[in-house]
C-alpha cells in the first residue's frame, strides 16, 4: 500500500470524524433538483476534504458531487492531466434517517481512467483504497475477492431496485436466479463488499461518476469483472461522463457472464480494469 494511499484514507478519516460521525441521524436534510437528499455535512465533509487536497496537491483540481453542475463539466473536460472525483457522503438517506450504510468516496482519475481511490466506513471504521495495477486494500491489507462458485443460484446479489425498469423488477420479484438479495444504499460501498467478498452478484440502473470512480477501481483491482452501460442497458458505456450509467458486476468472469445473460444485456470485450 503506497504512501499515497495511506495519505488518501487518513484525510477521509479526518473529514469523517470532525464532519460526518458527530451528526450521524441527527442531520435536517432537503431535496436537491433530482429528488435525491442533501444535507449541511455533505456540504461541510467537502470543504473539509477540498480543504485538504489543496494542501497535499495544489495543481490537481476537484470535481466534487456537491459542486454545481457547470463546475463539474468544466473540470471534467480537463481530466487528462488529472481531477479528483469525490462524493463526499455517499448514502446521504441513509445517513440521515440513522441508518448506517454510508461513506465516502475519493477517486483520482487521469484520461480516460480511475488510477488512484479510496472510500472510508465511518461507522464499520474501515477504508479500502486501490491503485490502478497496485492491487486493493481494506485498512491495509491486501484484498482480493476470489470467489470459485460456478452458479447464480449459490450467490448473495447487491441489487439497488430503485432505478431498474419496471419489467425487470418483474422478473427479479417472480423468478430471481440468485440466493437473495440485498441494497446497502451506497454505492460505494456496494463496490467495496463485493471486493470483500460480501456479495457475488451486482445490479444498479443508474449511478454517477462520483458514485462508482473509486468503488469500481477496488473492486477491480480485487479481482471483480464489471461492465457499465448506457442507462437504459442497450450499450456499453466508456469513457469519463457525467450521465447515469448501468453497472453490472460478479465475483467471476463465469459469473458475470451468466448473470448479464439473464438480464438480457449485451456482452462486451470492453476492459473492465478501472476505466469509468
Amino acid at each position: 500500500m503506497s504512501p499515497e494511499l495511506e495519505r488518501l484514507c487518513e484525510l477521509l478519516r479526518a473529514a469523517a470524524e470532525r464532519e460526518i460521525s458527530p451528526r450521524f441521524g441527527q442531520a435536517a436534510f432537503h431535496r436537491k433538483p433530482d429528488g435525491s437528499l442533501v444535507t449541511e455535512t455533505d456540504f461541510c465533509a467537502q470543504r473539509h476534504i477540498a480543504a485538504g487536497l489543496e494542501r497535499l496537491y495544489p495543481q490537481i483540481p476537484l470535481l466534487g458531487e456537491e459542486t454545481s453542475a457547470e463546475e463539474q463539466r468544466r473540470r471534467l473536460a480537463d481530466a487528462e492531466p488529472g481531477v479528483w472525483c469525490l462524493d463526499p457522503l455517499d448514502g446521504t438517506t441513509n445517513f440521515a434517517c440513522g441508518f448506517p450504510s454510508f461513506g465516502v468516496s475519493l477517486a483520482l482519475l487521469r484520461g480516460e481512467a480511475a488510477v488512484l481511490g479510496a472510500i472510508l466506513d465511518p461507522v464499520r471504521r474501515e477504508c479500502f483504497c486501490a491503485e490502478r495495477g497496485g492491487g486493493a486494500f481494506l485498512n491495509g491489507e491486501p484484498l482480493s475477492a476470489g470467489c470459485e462458485r460456478s452458479e447464480l443460484g449459490d450467490c448473495l446479489a447487491l441489487v439497488d431496485l430503485k432505478r431498474l425498469p419496471v419489467s425487470l423488477l418483474s422478473r427479479l420479484g417472480a423468478d430471481a436466479p440468485f440466493l437473495s438479495q440485498r441494497n446497502l444504499g451506497s454505492v460505494a460501498l456496494d463496490w467495496c463488499w463485493l471486493a470483500a467478498g460480501r456479495g457475488q452478484l451486482y445490479l444498479h440502473g443508474g449511478q454517477r461518476l462520483w458514485d462508482y470512480a473509486a468503488g469500481r477501481l477496488i473492486a477491480t483491482e480485487a479481482g471483480i469483472p464489471s461492465r457499465l452501460l448506457d442507462q437504459d442497458g442497450a450499450e456499453p458505456a466508456s469513457g469519463l461522463a457525467l450521465e447515469p450509467r448501468m453497472a453490472i458486476a460478479a465475483a467471476n468472469d463465469l459469473l458475470l457472464g451468466y448473470w448479464m445473460d439473464w438480464l438480457g444485456l449485451p456482452r462486451s470485450d470492453q476492459d473492465s480494469a478501472g476505466k469509468p
